[in-house]
């Protein structure tokens, strides 16, 4: 059911609008569901308190990712939608989005959360590797990262 929203000034007489969509917060996550709706063809409002994005939206990192550390988890189906929607993002706002080389540092004595399901399945295979990222591994999780997202 569409929300009704009042505008006008003080002069005018408030003229009853209809929007498909309110959003409250205009954040990383409010615009970007405005986007898409509007995308979508719906009528939208946004409301927010400040200036779009000024709050903690506007503090991140601005990097779009794929989720790396999720293959540890074996979310290959996160994985694979975040690098999807990444590509949407990158091809929507070439303008003010591009890729960038990252150089992943490795360590022999480097340790992961022994927590994760690839470190307790690497632990019972291998258990001299317990909480150690081999290369191999890191290997293995960049190939699949770039062969999820297509």
């Amino acid at each position: 059911m569409p929300t009704r929203i009042a505008e006008g000034t003080a002069k005018d007489t408030a003229e009853d609008k209809l929007a498909d969509l309110l959003i409250v917060g205009g954040g990383i996550n409010g615009c970007g569901i405005a986007r898409d709706a509007a995308g979508r063809g719906l009528s939208v409002t946004l409301a927010e308190m400040d200036d779009l994005a000024s709050a903690t939206s506007s503090a991140s990192t601005k990097l779009f990712h794929g989720g790396l550390r999720y293959l540890e988890y074996f979310e290959f189906r996160l994985v694979r939608e975040a690098l999807i929607e990444r590509e949407t993002l990158l091809s929507a706002m070439p303008h003010i989005s591009w890729p960038m080389r990252f150089v992943l540092p490795l360590d022999r004595e480097m340790r992961f959360d022994s927590s994760t399901p690839a470190s307790q399945l690497l632990s019972r295979a291998m258990p001299w590797m317990t909480g150690r990222r081999p290369a191999w591994l890191i290997r293995l999780g960049l190939f699949l990262y770039d062969h999820l997202g297509g």
